[in-house]
């Protein structure tokens, strides 16, 4: 059986590399597809040429930006609205379009806190996602966008209480609250250790972010084996996207078999877009 293909989305340049780059990895070694979507910076700024870095090192084609702007750098796509701001009808549809262009088996986004930082990005990057798998596969819905998809599953990248420890112990420099749900929401932990090297790569290919000291420049001044630590383990949360035309459940290469039945599948949270 050929390894289930695999559509990510995200909100900024850099955020498929941290959440989800070793699954990425693993999937395009793998011979599947792999594609990522990310809502915020326009073609043409560096950034998005950092992403298409990126995702070369990864194997995953392409960027696919929808092109709005960062809610906190407006300079991220000059005269476009802030993907917050948009209205969510539109973008919506954008994200419909592209899994109907991709047909992906699983897609991969932010958990509903919008993974550790909390950004506003994140978490409505998130809602839109997950109106978009459902509305992927309803023919009704956005006839203009494509033949309907339905996706098999939809995966939240996310960090248990239990992972705390590790890592507080090297990001608590960083200022910031950490997210984190609990451990038995956690439907998938996978091992990328094997695809570590790649990760890493494909973080160090967003240049801007090392250089400003965000996360990837975070990491950087971090010693090898604790950034081993903090990437080598990725966290899901399996939401079932259900419909009659949902695939059979391939989940995220064999590494995930162990995978739990959908728990919390529906499950959301509210956030401001700030």
């Amino acid at each position: 059986m050929p390894a289930p293909s695999l559509l990510a989305v995200y909100a900024h340049p850099d955020d498929e590399s941290l959440s989800s780059g070793g699954v990425l990895a693993m999937h395009a070694a793998a011979g599947a597809r792999t594609a990522v979507v990310t809502a915020t910076w326009a073609a043409g700024t560096p950034r998005a040429a950092e992403l298409a870095e990126a995702l070369r090192i990864l194997g995953a084609g392409e960027p696919r930006l929808l092109g709005y702007a960062d809610a906190r750098a407006p300079q991220s796509a000059p005269g476009a609205a802030r993907f917050c701001d948009a209205p969510l009808d539109e973008a919506v549809r954008q994200l419909v379009a592209h899994i109907r262009e991709f047909r992906p088996d699983v897609v991969v986004t932010h958990d509903a806190y919008g993974g550790l930082p909390g950004h506003p990005d994140h978490v409505h990057t998130h809602r839109v996602t997950l109106l978009a798998v459902q509305a992927a596969g309803l023919e009704r819905l956005y006839p203009d966008a494509g033949a309907p998809w339905q996706p098999g599953a939809l995966y939240f990248a996310t960090h248990p209480h239990s992972a705390v420890r590790t890592l507080g112990g090297y990001l608590a420099p960083t200022g910031k609250g950490m997210n984190t749900v609990a451990d038995e929401l956690v439907t998938a932990t996978v091992d990328v250790g094997p695809w570590l090297g790649r990760k890493w790569a494909a973080v160090l290919a967003h240049r801007t972010e090392v250089a400003r000291g965000a996360m990837p420049g975070h990491l950087a001044g971090l010693p090898a084996a604790a950034r081993q630590s903090l990437l080598s383990t990725e966290w899901y949360i399996r939401h079932d996207p259900g419909g009659p035309a949902a695939r059979p459940q391939s989940e995220l290469t064999a590494s995930l078999a162990g995978d739990a039945s959908p728990a919390a599948g529906g499950r959301t949270w509210s956030a401001d877009c700030g």
